[in-house]
């Protein structure tokens, strides 16, 4: 029987080992190949069987019931070395299995076919395989189904392995932002201590504030969301403790919205009108040691409306009023904005008492 090479053997190993798909959960689209090839085929058992160092691992296997074997019972760990296509009509008479145990006894193989699953760099990594408990021979067109449908099957790991690639990028350019959002807001912080102006230290305050809750939104937008899309509800609810920070220390925050599954793009601009108003909210609307309440709420209206309401009871009157809808103020420029880009408009009134904001997403 032909034996592996060692030095071979750990090369594949440690290119397989580079994709991390060992012991990995079932994905429906490994399983949805394998039943489509036995199907194919007409046999019984159908396996993507990966080659670790003492085992064969199945990443995906129907009619096999098992979830890896051991070398000594792979007819693939010497398949995989022919480099191509393999078809074993009768396994007791291949010299690439005849003395496999699994070829043995009660269920014994006694046919196997399969088609290597060749990395980009040249590795072979296992064989996707059918399996059956007699011999016989596959047609022109079972043989080329394995061949394409290997092809494919390598192809999703590949895709697998970039995405994992891609989100640990991500990861870590959401990591440098919020770094560098910190650390420009310390160095703001720093130069507002210095100045004895007060008009230079409240508008480099201003920009501290701005610049830390921005980091808060930045943090709080990417915990725990790894798609494009999440629930506006669970976002506000993570949102809700770093802006409480921005409010005098009797003014309590209450959040409370319906679900919407918004785009990411979306949940920042929704998060970035709501730290808006109650940043302004919390500088202008409350007495250092009041007490009161700013509300953040969202809900649907019918069936294609869905509104967010932002409402303080604090102090307002028409002057506030109209503040707020000064379009030349940096705060009045964000919200519009915005909301603009939401594809609606901001809406300011007078609450009873306070200030009311509202404003519409489309899902």
């Amino acid at each position: 029987m032909p034996q592996m090479s060692a030095k071979v053997s750990r090369r594949r190993q440690s290119a397989l080992r580079r994709y991390a798909i060992l012991d990995t959960p079932k994905e429906g689209e490994f399983d949805d190949i394998v039943k489509f090839v036995a199907s194919v085929c007409e046999t019984p058992v159908a396996l993507v069987s990966l080659l670790d160092t003492t085992r064969q691992w199945f990443k995906a296997e129907t009619g096999l019931g098992r979830s890896e074997t051991p070398l000594s019972q792979s007819i693939c760990v010497q398949a995989v070395q022919v480099g191509g296509f393999v078809e074993i009509h009768d396994t007791l008479l291949d010299p690439l299995s005849c003395d496999n145990e699994l070829c043995h006894g009660e269920q014994a193989v006694r046919f196997y076919a399969g088609a290597p699953l060749i990395a980009h760099d040249g590795h072979r990594l296992g064989m996707l395989c059918v399996l059956d408990m007699q011999p016989r021979t596959l047609t022109a067109l079972q043989r080329r189904t394995i061949e394409v449908m290997a092809v494919q099957v390598m192809r999703l790991i590949e895709l697998r392995s970039a995405l994992a690639r891609v989100d640990v990028l991500r990861r870590e350019v959401d990591h440098r932002v919020k770094n560098s959002l910190a650390s420009i807001a310390a160095v703001v912080r720093m130069q507002a201590g210095r100045t004895d102006h007060p008009d230079v230290r409240s508008a480099l305050g201003e920009v501290q504030s701005r610049l830390t809750a921005q980091a808060a939104l930045h943090e709080q937008l990417v915990i725990g969301n790894d798609s494009e899309r999440a629930d506006l509800a669970d976002y506000l609810a993570r949102l809700a403790p770093p802006l409480l920070t921005l409010l005098p220390e009797g003014v309590r925050l209450d959040v409370t919205a319906q679900p919407i599954e918004l785009a990411s793009e979306q949940l920042g601009r929704v998060g970035l009108i709501v730290n808006e108003f109650v940043t302004n909210t919390g500088k202008y609307a409350f007495a250092p040691d009041a007490t009161g309440a700013v509300t953040v709420s969202g809900e649907w209206l019918d069936d294609d409306t869905y509104c967010i309401t932002c409402t303080d009871d604090g102090r307002a009157d028409e002057a506030a009023l109209a503040a707020a809808r000064d379009s030349k103020g940096l705060g009045a420029r964000i919200i519009n904005a915005a909301t603009v880009s939401l594809g609606g408009a901001s809406e300011w009134t007078l609450g009873n008492p306070g200030l009311r904001l509202e404003f519409r997403v489309e899902g």
